[in-house]
């Protein structure tokens, strides 16, 4: 198995390939030794070796190239992988499953390193530890694979060589077992002078730690303008009111960031708004859960918020949940995931971080997850069913997916999961453990939610802060957020594991986490670079210019300039940010509708559970709903917006200044204020000169823009 893997021979791009290559299917990098033993010995009469003339054994032959092989030449006759298959087809072909020792652990030398220029080179040695106490120096035997593309080039003994300046990560693989090494190439640069940042907090010390390593210097602290607008959006999804926010940066205290956190905290915005990060990944739209159940779904995730609910405890009522999807609105998460399949592979994603896709039909080629992970975890769920209360009354008939009328979520006792890999039925198991172990009046839904949510779990309480940390910075600590796995490792692993046993000693309590990242530093950088860190993308040395989301603008907008909400369906004066969830199954949004508006940046149809399907792109179309668009149009125009009030007013300077603070939150620049005055001044018609500067700060990117 060793020198088949290191061959290469058992890849996704080759024989590891779900359907295999050339009539040849191995399993993916040797993880299924039964498989792989049929394949090579015993499938097609047993062809592809020859016990009486080793060296005419198929796999040796096209291995070296002797015949034509697709692949090229995957093995050396000189080399040790060719002579341990010939040795073993020579010896008979035996298995030795019983008596080998497993590899119970791979000691790899360094897993870490910091290389300075002119260091270009690294040699990686690993050991590894087998069953039965022995230990065997395997460098030459491992395979090493390096985690991005074009950073370095590793030779089949372990040494690596730089080819740019980074970060790059490398896989080291041996049998079953699999370690990952990052190394840090760093540019010399002689004139770098560390600035000695404070450090607020233990964020700041690993995040500024690194930093010094890598040369950069952080960015100064924001002013009491950004910080104040930046906290507003990430907390309550809109900016601050303009009298809210000259009060603060009049406010000379130096406790008053601090003290702003707690107040926006409490308020009814703030559940309301991380209600919405929740619903986007727990598909909480109306195709599959009707308007009812959505409104249900949504308001138990904003109640269980604003009243600062264990997250522990919320997802473990999720997982447990059953009975009637309008008045147990928890169990909607079963509604919205109509197979175990969706199921396992949801709870896996947005609990645990991890994508499971790719174990369905075979292995998963970048994490250790099997295909019988898959099903086992999926017959947990499998017994989920429902029963329909009243008729569904789809609106289109020929959609499976839509649902209308209220359901009941139990458990059938009839409903079970087959492993399409051996044509058995899957046993359920927790996900890289055991089999589900019941206690006393306990079914395997509540077993599955206990263990999940457990402070003892290795993945639940990083995945949540990793979330967390993703909607305050704007990048995950693993990132994408839902992909924790040993081939994407974290920028900061020490911080991830700091911030995840914190979050567990304080009761998976989201508000401490939340405040505790706002009070670094790190989080109070500015979002302009200097020469030191202009390039950074990954390692927080300054923040990241975010485009506001969909319902972050259309709020804010009609916030800023005094104008009520409207949408279809909705209560009038409801907020997007208050919206239950997309009203999927009804054709295109009407153009004109603020629907639509929604739509063009990037408001996602929660089909998915996944962050990515929110849009944060920018586009054509969205330049075009700015400069003249139906919404942007009609919240300036407005007859009794804010504009209305002000235009009564003579004193042209308070007027600009009013409305710099309402949608920019600050004060005009002197250059400013002289151009705005000037051009109230000379207006025939003072309301249309409002509208113009209105919509000049609406499409400024200090409005568009979370900095």
């Amino acid at each position: 198995m060793a020198a088949i893997s290191k061959a290469g021979c058992n890849l996704g791009t080759c024989h590891g390939n779900a359907t295999g290559k050339g009539g040849f299917k191995l399993s993916l990098r040797g993880q299924d030794a039964d498989f792989d033993f049929k394949a090579l010995a015993r499938d097609i009469s047993g062809r592809r070796v020859n016990g009486f003339q080793p060296e005419q054994s198929l796999i040796l032959v096209k291995g070296t190239n002797q015949i034509a092989h697709e692949g090229g030449k995957k093995l050396d006759p000189k080399g040790w992988e060719y002579q341990v298959l010939r040795g073993w087809i020579a010896a008979g072909m035996p298995r030795d499953d019983a008596t080998a020792p497993k590899v119970t652990k791979l000691t790899v030398t360094p897993t870490e390193a910091v290389l300075d220029e002119p260091q270009d080179r690294q040699q990686i040695t690993v050991q590894a530890t087998f069953a039965d106490g022995t230990q065997r120096d395997v460098t030459e035997r491992a395979i090493y694979e390096p985690l991005q593309n074009g950073l370095v080039e590793v030779s089949k003994g372990g040494l690596v060589k730089r080819l740019q300046f980074g970060e790059p990560g490398i896989l080291v693989r041996f049998l079953n077992q699999s370690v990952p090494v990052r190394l840090t190439f760093v540019r010399a640069n002689p004139a770098f002078v560390w600035s000695q940042p404070r450090r607020d907090s233990e964020i700041d010390a690993h995040i500024f730690s690194k930093l010094k390593t890598l040369r950069m210097n952080p960015s100064g602290v924001c002013s009491d303008e950004v910080f104040l607008r930046r906290a507003w959006l990430d907390l309550c999804g809109m900016i601050p009111p303009a009298d809210e926010a000259r009060a603060f940066v009049a406010d000379k205290a130096r406790d008053k960031r601090a003290r702003l956190i707690d107040r926006l905290l409490v308020r009814p915005e703030f559940a309301e708004y991380w209600a919405l990060k929740w619903a986007d990944v727990l598909k909480v739209e109306s195709r599959t859960l009707d308007k009812t159940g959505m409104q249900a779904f949504h308001d138990w995730i904003r109640d269980a918020l604003a009243r600062n609910r264990p997250i522990n405890e919320m997802v473990r009522n999720m997982l447990a949940a059953r009975g009637s999807t309008y008045h147990e609105p928890a169990s909607n998460f079963y509604r919205a995931n109509r197979t175990p399949e969706a199921r396992a592979v949801a709870a896996a994603q947005v609990f645990l971080g991890t994508r499971l896709q790719c174990a369905q039909c075979h292995n998963h080629p970048f994490d250790r997850w099997t295909q019988d992970d898959y099903y086992n975890w999926s017959a947990v769920f499998a017994r989920v069913d429902y029963k329909l209360l009243t008729e569904n009354k789809r609106r289109d008939k020929n959609d499976k997916h839509e649902f209308n009328g209220e359901q009941v979520v139990f458990l059938n006792s009839k409903l079970q999961v087959e492993n399409p890999r051996t044509g058995d039925l899957a046993k359920a198991k927790f996900l890289g453990g055991d089999v589900v172990p019941k206690q006393e009046k306990e079914d395997e839904l509540q077993a599955a939610a206990a263990w999940l949510t457990s402070a003892q779990h290795p993945l639940f309480a990083k995945a949540q802060v990793n979330r967390i940390w993703y909607h305050l910075m704007g990048r995950g600590l693993v990132d994408p957020v839902d992909d924790m796995r040993l081939t994407n490792p974290a920028s900061h692993p020490k911080l991830l594991e700091d911030l995840a046993q914190d979050f567990i000693r304080t009761g998976f309590d989201l508000r401490h986490v939340i405040r505790g990242i706002m009070l670094s530093r790190t989080y109070q950088l500015d979002s302009t670079p200097d020469a030191t860190n202009a390039a950074d993308t990954t390692n927080y040395s300054h923040h990241l210019p975010r485009r506001l989301s969909a319902e972050q603008l259309i709020d804010s907008l009609h916030a800023a300039l005094r104008v009520t909400p409207e949408f279809k369906d909705f209560a009038r004066g409801t907020r997007a940010g208050q919206l239950a969830g997309p009203l999927n199954g009804r054709g295109s949004p009407d153009p004109m509708s603020a629907e639509a508006f929604m739509v063009q940046f990037g408001r996602p149809k929660r089909e998915l559970t996944c962050e990515c399907e929110r849009g944060s792109d920018t586009s054509l179309g969205q330049i075009f709903q700015f400069i003249g668009g139906p919404i942007v149009s009609r919240v300036v125009a407005e007859k009794y917006n804010r504009l209305g009030s002000l235009a009564r007013s003579t004193d042209n300077g308070a007027v600009v200044r009013d409305l710099y603070w309402a949608l920019l939150t600050r004060a005009p620049t002197a250059d400013e204020a002289k151009v705005m005055e000037a051009l109230l001044a000379s207006a025939k018609d003072r309301r249309l000169a409002l509208e113009d500067i209105a919509w000049s700060l609406v499409n400024a990117k200090e409005f568009l823009l979370c900095r």
